[in-house]
């Protein structure tokens, strides 16, 4: 991570480049005269003059804030494809993302012909409680027209202070005439865990990891325990298409299922910056068998469960091969001005393998059967962290990988792979994967442990032109 001396100078210099550059090149060329490191300044130098020149002879007058948050974007990118810089906006909506709850109605929403669509109402919500129903169109906010809004604009106005009012103009089918609703805003959680009885078995998907996983999860878990109770014969935890999230969201869900051990190393720039994070005794799910189903859109911090569980030879996994997201990212705040995700360490599973660029391969390779309708609209190609423009390497990557490290004598490394198809049926009993998780768990499980090869196209299930929604 960077330090704080480095940091506070590139803040500084970023503050004398917004007052003008002929500050920065007097700044830069004081430090250069002392410094060893003279290169550095030279080139800041010539960010200086680059900067002054636009400033001057650009055809329109630019905004200065706007050329720098572009220098600092083009720095960061440079990086790798998940470093990337924040502006208070952004980094506010990371907050509530990340923190799984806000002030808002309690409804997901998509955009569909310029005006706002639910999708649906969240229960015991103040969007549930007022009456909004699924498929109701929200044309007005307070009596201004949603048109020519973009979806996060309209969401942005929908969200807001708890107990504060808002009216929603809707149009539904059946109505003859637009009538308006009223709402008073409250805390919405989002809740990243939804689980259901499939008979004897509990079935329990994470849909990414917030502030509110861990607790989420051992509250399914219990709830599951009592709904079907001494028939309970295993798990199924469902990572497909989770994106990640948060590291410790991911550690505290393994030590869920593990009662020892080793859950995720991370490994930084330096050796002192190795961390270790140790299973607790004792297990939520009390020893009961545990598959976890993972696809091409399992990434980071499902990765980290995932890779935890197979290595302990806790759970099952089946699926076909995930992202390859092992990085690790932290937010560094700049005050006012936003934020930067900066991508500080590469994590590794107990066994110390990398995924980065890689993924985890399942235990039992199973692809979904992609239906007629979508065939013809999916990617040739499955897109994964080693489809990435300048993704990290894979310090275990076969020579010739970009960034490699030399083999040691007597051993293999395997090439970095791409990731596999992400398409999940909505309907369970066409849920390929899924069917044979419960077949595994009961014992009934036939056919051979590889179906297909891993490189069947990604699919995305969204209709074309449709947004996906979007909770507030």
């Amino acid at each position: 991570m960077m330090r704080k001396t480095d940091f506070a100078f590139w803040t500084f210099l970023m503050m004398a480049v917004l007052a003008g550059a002929t500050t920065v090149l007097n700044v830069s060329r004081t430090y250069s005269a002392t410094s060893p490191n003279s290169e550095l300044y030279r080139q800041l130098d010539l960010f200086g003059d680059v900067f002054e020149r636009v400033r001057s002879d650009y055809v329109e007058k630019p905004d200065d804030a706007m050329l720098v948050e572009s220098a600092i974007n083009g720095m960061l990118a440079a990086l790798d494809p998940h470093s990337s810089y924040m502006s208070p906006k952004n980094y506010r909506d990371m907050q509530v993302q990340t923190r799984g709850e806000f002030g808002g109605l309690g409804i997901e929403v998509t955009m569909e012909n310029g005006v706002v669509k639910v999708v649906s109402p969240i229960d015991d919500t103040p969007a549930a409680k007022a009456g909004i129903l699924a498929n109701d169109l929200i044309t007005h906010l307070d009596n201004e027209q949603i048109s020519g809004l973009t979806l996060e604009q309209a969401v942005e106005k929908m969200r807001g202070p708890v107990n504060t009012p808002i009216t929603l103009t809707v149009v539904r089918k059946g109505k003859d005439e637009p009538f308006d609703i009223k709402v008073v805003r409250d805390v919405i959680r989002i809740n990243a865990v939804k689980a259901r009885a499939e008979d004897d078995i509990a079935y329990i998907k994470i849909t990414t990891f917030n502030e509110q996983t861990h607790t989420n999860l051992v509250k399914a878990i219990d709830e599951q325990k009592k709904a079907i109770g001494d028939r309970l014969r295993g798990y199924i935890i469902d990572l497909r298409n989770n994106p990640g999230g948060l590291l410790d969201q991911a550690i505290a869900v393994s030590d869920d299922f593990l009662d020892k051990g080793a859950i995720v190393l991370t490994k930084g720039r330096n050796n002192e910056e190795t961390q270790r994070a140790q299973a607790r005794p004792g297990e939520a799910v009390e020893g009961k068998p545990v598959v976890v189903l993972i696809n091409g859109g399992s990434a980071s911090a499902s990765e980290i469960v995932a890779g935890a569980l197979q290595d302990h030879k806790r759970a099952t996994v089946i699926g076909t091969r995930s992202f390859g997201k092992g990085s690790v990212q932290t937010i560094i705040p700049l005050g006012s001005n936003g934020a930067i995700r900066l991508t500080t360490a590469r994590y590794y599973t107990p066994s110390n393998r990398s995924i980065q660029a890689k993924g985890i391969d399942p235990d039992i390779q199973i692809e979904e059967e992609l239906p007629d309708e979508l065939k013809g609209k999916v990617v040739e190609k499955p897109r994964g962290e080693a489809s990435l423009r300048g993704h990290l390497a894979n310090p275990d990557a076969k020579n010739g990988d970009k960034g490699a490290e030399p083999a040691a004598e007597g051993t293999e490394k395997k090439p970095e792979e791409s990731g596999s198809s992400s398409y999940v049926p909505k309907e369970p009993e066409k849920d390929t994967q899924l069917q044979y998780a419960l077949s595994f768990l009961r014992g009934t499980a036939t056919g051979p442990a590889v179906a297909k090869p891993a490189d069947a196209p990604a699919a995305n299930p969204a209709e074309p032109g449709k947004e996906t929604p979007v909770p507030n």
